[in-house]
C-alpha cells in the first residue's frame, strides 16, 4: 500500500472532527525557528512562548509538562513520573529519570490476599497504588542543570491557566467524561472534575483553585514545598485515612537521577534513547539490531514478510525485556550484552523466515523473573537543542483519586511491578522477581522519549504513551521513515501492529493488515487480534518533512501530532 493512499484511509477510518484532517495530510506542520508537539493546544502554546521569550528547549519542556498537569489532567502531572531525553545542539546527551519509587513500607505481596492470589483493584484504584510521585523532582533537576530560565517563570503559565480555568473543547470534555463514574467515587476528585454531580461539558470553564495554589507554591519554594510542605502532608494524611502506606519519610527521601542515555545505531543512525529503569531504549536497539540484515524496504510496508520478522524480532526483545530488566538500582542490568552483536546474531538466527516462534519455546526459567495512559512532548529550539519526555499517571487519570486541597491527580504506578510471578499486569505483560515491588524500587516502564541523530545532526524527536504498546508505536514510526521513505505525518499516521513476548499474539490496527497479508501471517503460524488505539506520537522531523521532499523556504521543523486521540498540536514559530 502506497504512504499517500495508506495516509486517506486512515483519516477516512477514524472518522475524526475537521481539526485531524490537517494532521491527515502527507504534509507535516513547519517552523522556522522552535516547534512544540505536546497532547494539548494551551500546552502547546506555552512552550513556543517560553521560546519566543529567550527559553531554551529544556525550559520549553518543563513549561509544557506544567501546563499539561492543568490542561491534560489524564496524563499530565504532578502526581506522577517520567523520563525526559535530551540532546543539547553542541552535541551532548543527558537523561533524566524521575520515575516513582515504591514507598518504603511496600512489600513483594501486598497486591496479594492471604491465599495468595491478586486482589482485583489494589493495584490500581486503591491508595496502595500510589507510588512516590517524582515529576516536580525530575522537571527541577532537567531546569537546573540545562534550562536557562528561573522557575517560577516557567510555572506561571500553569499557575494561571489552574487559577484562572480554560475553556473546554470537544475532546476536553470527552475525555473527563471518560473517568467520571470512578471520580464519583472519590470526593476530592468529584469537587473538581464533575460540576454539579455531572461531567463537565464542552464550552465550561474548569478552574482548579487547589492545583493552582499547589503550582504557586512550586514556584515559590521548589521541590521542598511539594515533598516537605503541604501537598506532601496532605497527600501523606490522606493516604492514612485510606488505607494507603505513604509516608512523609517517602517524600523527603525522593531523588531524580540523571543517568546516561542508552544509544544504538540503526542504518547509519543513531538512536538516543531511554535506558533502565525503562525498557523502552533496550527493546527498540534490539529489535532495530535484528531487523537490520533484512531489507525491509524492498520487502514492504505491512508486507507479511516484514511484519513476520518485526513480530519475530518483537517476540524476543520483549521476552529479553520481562526477563532482564528492572531499576538498576536494586537489580545487575546488563543492556550492553543484550545489544551485543554476536547475541542480536543468535537470536536474528533463531528466526524461521517462515514459521512463527511459539514464544514459550524461547525458554523461561522455572519461575518467571522478569505504563497505556501516558502522555509525551516533543521539542526542538532556534539553537537546534531537543528534549524528548515522557510522563505518566500510568492509567488514564491514574488511580482516579485526589488528596483533598492539593487538586493533584495520584499516579496507579505501582501497578506497573509485578503484583504476583507470573500473572499478566494492566498492559498485559508477564514479569517476576526482577520487577517485584521493594522499598524504594523504580517499577519497570516502557516510556521510551527518544531522539535521533545523523552525521551529527539532529533528526527526529518522538515519543507516545500506550503502555507496552510505547516501544512498537516508537519503532514503526522510526521504521516509516527510514526504510519505508515516509513522511513524518504519514509515518505517524500509518496503520500499526503490536507484539510481545506474552501473550502470544499479533494486535493490529483496522486496516493495518490487508485480507491476503492476514491470511499469510495466519498461515506461518501467527494468531492475530484486533487492537485499539493505544499511542500518541508527538515527533518532530528536523531539515525536511522526509519522504523524499525538500525543505519548505524557510522552515527546518516538521511536526506532527497523531490523529488517534482528539487533543494534541503542533506549535511553532
Amino acid at each position: 500500500m502506497s504512504g499517500r493512499l495508506f495516509v486517506a484511509v486512515v483519516a477516512v477510518w477514524l472518522g475524526l472532527a475537521p481539526a485531524v484532517a490537517h494532521a491527515a495530510s502527507a504534509q507535516p506542520a513547519g517552523a522556522e525557528n522552535g516547534m512544540v508537539v505536546s497532547a494539548h493546544r494551551l500546552a502547546s502554546d506555552v512552550g513556543v512562548a517560553v521560546m519566543t521569550s529567550g527559553g531554551n528547549a529544556v525550559d520549553a519542556a518543563v513549561a509544557v509538562a506544567y501546563a499539561l498537569a492543568v490542561t491534560f489532567p489524564e496524563a499530565g502531572n504532578i502526581g506522577g513520573g517520567g523520563f525526559m531525553t535530551i540532546r543539547l545542539a553542541d552535541g551532548r546527551e543527558a537523561f533524566i529519570d524521575f520515575r516513582e519509587t515504591a514507598p518504603a513500607a511496600a512489600t513483594a505481596t501486598m497486591f496479594q490476599d492471604a491465599a495468595g492470589n491478586v486482589v482485583p483493584g489494589l493495584s490500581t484504584r486503591s491508595f496502595k497504588a500510589v507510588a512516590v510521585p517524582g515529576t516536580v523532582a525530575g522537571l527541577e533537576l532537567a531546569r537546573e542543570r540545562y534550562g536557562s530560565r528561573p522557575r517560577a517563570e516557567l510555572i506561571d503559565p500553569a499557575v494561571r491557566l489552574a487559577r484562572d480555568g480554560f475553556v473546554l473543547d470537544h475532546a476536553d470534555a470527552e475525555f473527563l467524561a471518560r473517568g467520571a463514574e470512578d471520580f464519583a467515587r472519590d470526593p476530592a476528585a468529584r469537587a473538581i472534575f464533575l460540576t454539579n454531580g455531572r461531567p463537565w461539558r464542552t464550552g465550561e470553564r474548569l478552574v482548579q483553585a487547589d492545583l493552582a495554589r499547589m503550582l504557586a507554591a512550586i514556584a515559590a519554594g521548589g521541590p521542598d514545598a511539594f515533598y516537605r510542605g503541604e501537598a506532601a502532608r496532605r497527600i501523606v494524611a490522606a493516604s492514612s485515612a485510606q488505607g494507603g502506606i505513604l509516608s512523609l519519610a517517602d517524600f523527603a527521601n525522593y531523588r531524580a537521577k540523571e543517568r546516561a542515555p542508552l544509544t544504538c545505531s540503526y542504518r547509519g543512525y543513531r538512536i538516543i534513547s531511554a535506558p533502565p529503569p525503562s525498557s523502552g531504549g533496550t527493546v527498540i536497539c534490539q529489535t532495530l539490531a535484528i531487523l537490520e540484515p533484512y531489507d525491509l524496504g524492498k520487502l514492504g510496508f505491512m508486507s507479511a514478510s516484514t511484519v513476520h520478522l518485526t513480530v519475530e524480532a518483537l517476540r524476543r526483545a520483549y521476552r529479553d525485556r520481562n526477563l532482564q530488566l528492572g531499576d538498576p538500582d536494586f537489580i545487575p542490568v546488563d543492556t550492553a550484552r543484550l545489544l551485543a552483536p554476536d547475541y542480536v546474531a543468535r537470536l536474528r538466527a533463531s528466526i524461521d523466515p517462515a514459521r512463527a516462534t511459539p514464544s514459550l519455546s524461547l525458554g523461561a526459567p522455572a519461575a518467571l523473573q522478569e505504563g497505556k495512559s501516558t502522555t509525551h512532548l516533543s521539542v526542538v529550539d532556534k539553537a537546534g537543542n531537543a528534549v524528548s519526555l515522557t510522563y505518566t499517571l500510568n492509567d488514564w487519570f491514574g488511580a482516579r483519586i485526589v488528596a483533598g486541597g492539593t487538586g493533584i491527580l495520584l499516579n496507579n504506578e505501582m501497578d506497573d511491578f509485578s503484583a504476583k510471578p507470573g500473572v499478566p499486569n494492566f498492559y498485559k505483560l508477564v514479569e517476576g522477581t526482577n520487577n517485584a515491588v521493594a522499598p524504594g524500587k523504580r517499577p519497570l516502564s516502557s516510556m521510551s522519549p527518544t531522539i535521533v541523530t545523523r552525521d551529527g545532526k539532529l533528526e527526529l524527536v518522538i515519543g507516545t504513551p500506550g503502555g507496552s504498546r510505547i516501544p512498537t508505536g516508537v519503532l514503526q514510526v522510526m521504521m516509516n521513515i527510514i526504510d519505508h521513505g515516509m513522511t513524518l505525518t504519514e509515518a505517524v499516521d500509518a496503520p500499526r501492529i503490536h507484539a510481545q513476548w506474552l501473550p502470544d499474539v499479533i494486535s493490529a490496527e483496522r486496516f493495518a493488515l490487508s485480507a491476503e497479508t492476514a491470511a499469510a501471517l495466519e498461515g506461518r503460524g501467527h494468531v492475530l487480534e484486533p487492537m485499539s488505539f493505544w499511542n500518541q506520537i508527538a515527533a518532530i522531523k528536523v531539515g525536511t518533512p522526509g519522504g523524499g521532499l525538500p525543505a519548505r523556504g524557510a522552515q527546518r521543523l516538521y511536526g506532527a501530532i497523531d490523529p488517534r486521540l482528539p487533543t494534541g498540536t503542533v506549535a511553532g514559530y
